[in-house]
């Protein structure tokens, strides 16, 4: 049996989502213009982008978007496939801002982490918080998102994959289903 993908966000949900997403973030910022929202490649990249515009139609206030690449600043390595680091763009300096990092999912927040690390090099931001589209849970460190834009519990097993018209042609967050012979 091959295995099962189920939407769970469409493209009107995601747009939603960002829209709530935003507006929560101009509430907790309150001054925008030390706002910086950097994304997490590859898919927190465009996430930061549409928040970025979603933010100026609201408010009229542009907010930089950077580019984060955590590769070097993991610590499973040894655990994951190999890939090329991708870019990182850090639009200004980070000292004294308020930096968002922006992932499509958070599951067992080693990524988040590695990220805490990776901005310390730009700077010494206010604050940074954490923004991700979807919360799988199965958390291994002691992370968690100020913003969320849905918490969906999963199995292990089970694997999220979101979708950005930018990047893929289509938005969308689908679960993809284990083959249950397999289980």
């Amino acid at each position: 049996m091959p295995p099962q993908v189920i939407e769970i966000l469409s493209a009107e949900e995601i747009r939603r989502a960002i829209t709530r997403l935003a507006s929560q973030l101009i509430e907790q910022a309150q001054e925008l213009s030390n706002l910086v929202l950097l994304g997490i490649q590859t898919r927190g990249v465009p996430l930061a982008e549409l928040l970025s515009q979603q933010i100026q139609s609201l408010e009229g206030v542009s907010i930089p978007v950077g580019m984060l690449d955590i590769t070097f600043y993991r610590d499973d390595l040894d655990q994951i496939k190999t890939r090329t680091p991708a870019e990182t763009t850090i639009p200004l300096d980070l000292t004294d801002k308020i930096v968002v990092l922006v992932d499509d999912v958070i599951y067992k927040g080693r990524t988040a982490r590695a990220a805490l690390n990776a901005v310390t090099e730009y700077g010494r931001p206010a604050a940074i918080w954490l923004l991700v589209l979807v919360d799988r849970g199965h958390r291994q460190l002691p992370i968690h998102p100020d913003f969320t834009g849905k918490v969906l519990p999963t199995a292990k097993e089970e694997q999220v994959t979101v979708y950005f018209q930018s990047k893929d042609g289509r938005e969308s967050v689908e679960l993809t289903r284990a083959d249950q012979s397999q289980i």
